[in-house]
């Protein structure tokens, strides 16, 4: 028996990097999930990916109505909700000069609204017993130049952690934040305009982490695993850092 054994689970920004991860651990470990991300190609190949028990439904966290759509396929196959995972994020290097409302408000409709919103819809899913998991970053623990919108975002979403466990303590609903470190996934890429670039940050990122390396995606999917299965049944509200290090020595 797995420790997600009958289990359904609902992991947003799921087709790549940790979040597609999660989704092969999840389903080894017994469950259905049903991922969602922005981009139908990379969901298909997700899906193909994860070869059984999963379900793709496209759409935006920043978009309510995608967020519905969501729920309305899970409430439809399922019925219920036993996970989720809040994990689609985005992130955007800009200095405080730098920085434009557009950023500013991008940046925190997909990382701290789009994380709201996507519990908030859960909820009536919901079974006595469930658990959430949030998936934030090392960056909050942090003064990283360049990263301070992205780092307030990702904070938000430690202190979501905090008020709904207190919050869904009666219905015996687990919240607990997982905090990762650098990971080598495209994200990465995507913030730099070339690849020399995107090569000389990891090479910085590793000689500043500890353990002198990146994360695999398949070690944070561990500890989302350990999150949400009852495996961790005494904690919630708690951050887990896993970080290599990073923020901790």
């Amino acid at each position: 028996m797995g420790e997600l054994s009958g289990k359904v689970a609902v992991i947003t920004g799921g087709s790549s990097g940790i979040g597609l991860a999660t989704a092969k651990k999840f389903v080894d470990a017994g469950a259905h999930v049903f991922i969602s991300g922005r981009r139908g190609d990379e969901l298909d190949a997700a899906v193909a990916a994860i070869g059984r028990n999963v379900t793709a439904v496209r759409g935006d966290v920043a978009e309510p109505a995608d967020l519905d759509r969501l729920y309305a396929r899970v409430a439809a196959d399922k019925g219920v909700v036993h996970v989720v995972v809040a994990n689609a994020g985005f992130v955007e290097r800009r200095t405080l000069a730098d920085a434009t409302p557009e950023h500013f408000d991008r940046t925190f409709a997909i990382n701290a609204r789009g994380t709201f919103f996507t519990v908030q819809k859960a909820l009536p899913l919901m079974t006595q017993g469930g658990s959430i998991v949030l998936v934030s970053s090392a960056a909050h623990l942090m003064g990283l130049p360049e990263y301070g919108t992205y780092a307030a975002s990702k904070a938000a979403m430690r202190s979501f952690a905090r008020t709904w466990a207190a919050e869904l303590k009666d219905r015996k609903i687990r919240v607990n934040n997982l905090s990762p470190g650098p990971v080598d996934t495209p994200i990465i890429d995507g913030q730099f305009s070339s690849k020399e670039q995107a090569d000389a940050a990891r090479a910085a990122m590793r000689a500043a982490a500890p353990l002198g390396r990146f994360a695999r995606p398949e070690e944070l999917a561990a500890a989302v695993l350990f999150l949400a299965s009852d495996d961790s049944s005494f904690s919630t509200g708690i951050d887990l850092v896993v970080d290599g290090g990073l923020s901790q020595v």
